[in-house]
């Protein structure tokens, strides 16, 4: 039986609740007695060893089973903490470790969980199963035998999910509400978090830093408002030899592989603050057998992409994203947004940039209502297509600016040169385009309009095109370039 000393475990929860982990590892520095006294449950009282060779799985599922009958916290302290199983966060169970924010890829300190299983196989289970009333906080966890050299696929790092319904309760559902996942640093994942396919809500993911191989954050079935904030995605996390990490190899495997936010069923999801570099897919929105998604996204961002935005499915309440900033690269698709052909709904970018070296800023195929409000768009390449094509539904583009990016200009810098410019063709409207609205709008040589489908497009206000080429007929009345 483990003593209590109530001074010393109360002083440690005041420090824990307050965030003051500066003053909980001094108390900390030697094993907790913990219990149901204190409320604190320190993973060495229960047999875990920080060495990087000993297995502490079955240690610390002890430590959260002690925790899971009134509930606590079960606190992992600094040091590299071999898990070689998987662990079931058990409701009313906040796992903690010593990190107060989310880590840079160097030093190598602070509390460290370190999981190995299912190395070649995604459908394992994942390596923190968390039910409902739980936190994931202050943690980084780090592949060791994932190799960069030899990346292999790996199961969810973190998945929020209803545990198994075991047999008797008629009509019962598992169901998971109320996870919390925050400061949290993910040095080599292959599948990061990950909420459902059970139905759930009220997620937190706030906080979370790190490198992703393949998904990054794939949300479905939820049922209650979901929240993303402060997520960077970056490869700088495994870059750096202190993990085994190299630049170029994990660069390169992230823009070929990487789709760093995925929605499937989400009702009104809140996404706030997310950035992903690199990556095949940023964002990508998806209809699942549950549904698909609706919801704001505000100052979100996807850099050195294949493609910035990619629209499947979505709720016909659609997307609003506001003050986002795109780029893709000469890889792949090479365009920031595209709304494929079995796509509808309502997509909406207001005060948003678009640029890059890319083949279009957005592609529309499918019978969705989009709209560009106050937006920015250039390109480093010359591209000989539209910035904007246009080739099924319904588009709306105002007040927005279609640049010609300088080759002169020194990237990070801003630039005042008047030398003669590329300037792309900046909306095209193909003949399957249902109807458009293009007005109010400006660029370097002004606008250049390929209108397609006549009538069915209002073209009132944009500033006229001057630039090289401007000779063909008057787009602006509806007849297309020769």
């Amino acid at each position: 039986m483990r003593s209590s000393y109530w001074g010393r475990d109360l002083f440690v929860v005041a420090a824990l609740f307050a965030g003051s982990f500066g003053t909980a590892k001094v108390a900390c520095a030697q094993v907790l007695p913990g219990g149901e006294g204190s409320g604190v449950f320190d993973i060495r009282a229960y047999g875990a060893v920080a060495d990087g060779h000993t297995d502490s799985t079955a240690a610390i599922q002890r430590a959260i089973d002690a925790a899971h009958v009134k509930g606590g916290i079960v606190f992992v302290p600094p040091g590299e903490w071999l898990c070689r199983g998987h662990l079931e966060v058990k409701p009313g169970v906040h796992l903690k470790g010593a990190n107060e924010a989310p880590q840079s890829w160097e030093p190598r300190t602070g509390s460290i969980l370190e999981p190995t299983e299912g190395r070649g196989i995604e459908e394992a289970p994942a390596f923190l199963q968390m039910r409902s009333s739980t936190s994931v906080t202050g943690l980084t966890i780090y592949y060791p035998e994932q190799i960069v050299s030899d990346i292999q696929p790996y199961p969810w790092t973190i998945q929020i999910s209803g545990a198994p319904i075991g047999g008797a309760v008629s009509g019962a559902k598992s169901i998971s509400f109320d996870g919390t996942v925050s400061d949290v640093t993910l040095i080599n994942s292959y599948n990061g978090i990950r909420m459902g396919p059970t139905e759930n809500g009220r997620h937190h993911i706030l906080n979370v830093f790190g490198c992703v191989l393949r998904r990054g954050i794939y949300v479905d079935w939820t049922g209650d408002i979901g929240r993303i904030e402060n997520v960077q995605f970056h490869s700088h996390f495994w870059a750096n030899k202190v993990f085994g990490g190299d630049w170029k190899t994990v660069f390169n495997y992230m823009q070929q592989n990487l789709e760093a936010f995925v929605f499937g069923r989400t009702d009104w999801e809140y996404v706030t603050n997310t950035f992903v570099f690199p990556a095949k897919t940023g964002y990508r929105f998806i209809e699942t057998e549950n549904g698909s998604m609706n919801g704001q996204l505000s100052g979100i961002g996807a850099d050195a992409t294949q493609v910035a935005v990619l629209v499947e499915g979505i709720q016909p309440e659609g997307l609003q994203i506001t003050n986002g900033e795109f780029d893709s690269h000469r890889v792949g698709k090479s365009t920031q947004v595209i709304v494929e052909e079995r796509a509808s709904g309502s997509v909406r970018f207001v005060n948003s940039a678009f640029w890059g070296p890319t083949e279009h800023n957005a592609v529309l195929k499918g019978d969705a209502y989009v709209s560009f409000t106050d937006c920015y768009f250039s390109n480093d390449y010359d591209a000989p297509d539209a910035a904007i094509l246009v080739e099924g539904g319904r588009v709306q583009v105002q007040s927005s600016t279609f640049d010609a990016r300088s080759h002169k200009m020194d990237p990070g810098h801003s630039y005042t040169g008047a030398e003669g410019r590329y300037q792309q063709p900046s909306i095209r409207l193909a003949p399957g385009t249902r109807s458009a609205i293009i007005r109010g709008n400006n660029g370097y040589y002004g606008v250049k309009i390929v209108n397609e489908i006549g009538s069915r497009a209002i073209l009132s206000d944009n500033e006229p095109y001057s630039g090289p080429g401007a000779g063909y007929p008057d787009t602006e009345k509806g007849q297309p370039k020769p």
